[in-house]
C-alpha cells in the first residue's frame, strides 16, 4: 500500500466537522459551569443589593439597574456573534458592529454615572467591579450554554 491510497481524501463534510469540533473544543465541566452561574449570581446579586441600600434617588437607581441590564444583553451578542463567525455561520457586519458598539456603550455608560454620582470612592469602585464580574460571567454562562447544548446533540445522535 502507498501513501497515496493510505491518505484518506478530506471531503467538504469531513472539513466542516473537523472544524466544528476544533472551534467546540472541549465539553465544559460541571464546576465551570457551576462557578460562572455563582459569578454571575454574585454580581448581579451584589450589584442589586448595592443599588437596593444606596441614598441614590430611584431614577438614579433606575439608571444603574437599567446600564447593567444593557450591558448583560450586549456582552451576551456580542459573544453570540463572535462564536457564530468562528464556526462560520453568517453574521452580518451591521449586527456585529452595534453588539460591540452597544457593550462598549454600556461600559461608558456606566463609568460617566458613577463618575458623576455622589457616592464614596469605594461605592463607585464596587459597582464597577460587580459590573464586570457579571458581564464576564454572562459571557461565561452563554457559552458554556451553547457548548453543553452541542454536546448534548452530539450524544443525541449516537443513541
Amino acid at each position: 500500500m502507498t501513501n497515496d491510497e493510505m491518505n484518506v481524501t478530506v471531503t467538504h463534510e469531513n472539513k466542516a466537522s473537523k472544524r466544528a469540533v476544533q472551534t467546540r473544543g472541549m465539553k465544559p465541566t460541571p464546576a465551570f459551569i457551576g462557578a460562572s452561574w455563582v459569578a454571575l449570581g454574585a454580581g448581579l446579586v451584589s450589584y442589586c443589593i448595592g443599588l437596593w441600600n444606596s441614598d441614590m434617588l430611584l431614577n438614579e437607581k433606575g439608571y444603574y439597574f437599567t446600564v447593567i441590564l444593557f450591558g448583560l444583553f450586549s456582552a451576551i451578542s456580542v459573544q453570540k456573534c463572535v462564536r457564530d463567525r468562528s464556526e462560520g455561520i453568517e453574521v452580518t457586519d451591521i449586527y456585529y458592529g452595534i453588539s460591540w458598539f452597544t457593550t462598549l456603550t454600556s461600559i461608558v455608560l456606566l463609568v460617566v454615572g458613577l463618575r458623576n454620582a455622589d457616592l464614596s470612592l469605594s461605592e463607585k469602585g464596587f459597582y464597577g467591579m460587580a459590573f464586570t464580574l457579571s458581564l464576564f460571567a454572562a459571557i461565561a454562562v452563554q457559552k458554556n450554554t451553547r457548548d453543553s447544548k452541542f454536546f448534548k446533540e452530539e450524544d443525541n445522535t449516537y443513541f
